[in-house]
C-alpha cells in the first residue's frame, strides 16, 4: 500500500512508553479521534539527533496542544530502551507524549518509514486530521533532522481550511 494524502491513516495497536509509567500502555490512532495527531518516527533511542527533535516537541507540547494536537512518538525500540533513555536524558525527562515501541515494526512498516534491511525508521512525521485522515507525510534519511517548528507551522496552517501561502504563519492573511 501506498500512503497518499486525503486516505484514511492506517489505524493500529501498539505498546507505548509514556512518562512514570512502569508497563506499557497500548495506543492507537483511532483512540484519537476527534484530535489532530502528529505521528513521529525517529531512528533509535540512545542517538544524537534523535533527542534533539524529540525535545523540541516537548518544548513545543504547549503550542500544539492549543490546536488540539496529539503528538506521539514512535521508533523500533523496545518499551525498556525507551525508559531507560527517558529517564536517564536530562532532555527527555519532560517528555509527556508516548512513545510507541515498535519492536514487531508493524507501524513502522504500515506508515512506509522501515528501512527493512537495519529494522529502523526514517525520520517520517504525519499529521492527520479528527477525522483519521492524512493531511502531511514528510520522511527524512536517518542523518537530518525535521523542523519541529514548521511541523506546527504547517499544522496551523492545515487548520485554517484555507490557501496559505509560503512562510505563512498563525494571523497572517490567506489567500
Amino acid at each position: 500500500m501506498v500512503l497518499k494524502i486525503g486516505q484514511t491513516s492506517p489505524d493500529f495497536q501498539a505498546d507505548s512508553y509514556s512518562q512514570g509509567e512502569d508497563k506499557p500502555q497500548k495506543i492507537s490512532i483511532s483512540a484519537f479521534k476527534g484530535k489532530w495527531v502528529v505521528l513521529f518516527f525517529y531512528p533509535r533511542d540512545f542517538t544524537f539527533v534523535c533527542p534533539t527533535e524529540i525535545e523540541r516537541f516537548s518544548s513545543l507540547s504547549s503550542e500544539f496542544a492549543k490546536e488540539n494536537a496529539e503528538i506521539i512518538g514512535a521508533s523500533t525500540d523496545s518499551f525498556f530502551c525507551h525508559k531507560a533513555w527517558y529517564e536517564s536524558d536530562a532532555r527527555l525527562k519532560v517528555v509527556k507524549f508516548p512513545i510507541i515501541s515498535d519492536t514487531n515494526l508493524n507501524v513502522s512498516r504500515l506508515y512506509e518509514v522501515l528501512d527493512e534491511t537495519s529494522g529502523t525508521a526514517f525520520r517520517g512525521t504525519f499529521i492527520i486530521d479528527p477525522n483519521g485522515i492524512l493531511h502531511h507525510i514528510t520522511i527524512n534519511d536517518m542523518d537530518t533532522g525535521r523542523s519541529v517548528d514548521e511541523t506546527l507551522r504547517t499544522l496551523q496552517a492545515l487548520k485554517t481550511g484555507a490557501l496559505c501561502p509560503a512562510e505563512w504563519r498563525p494571523g497572517q492573511k490567506t489567500l
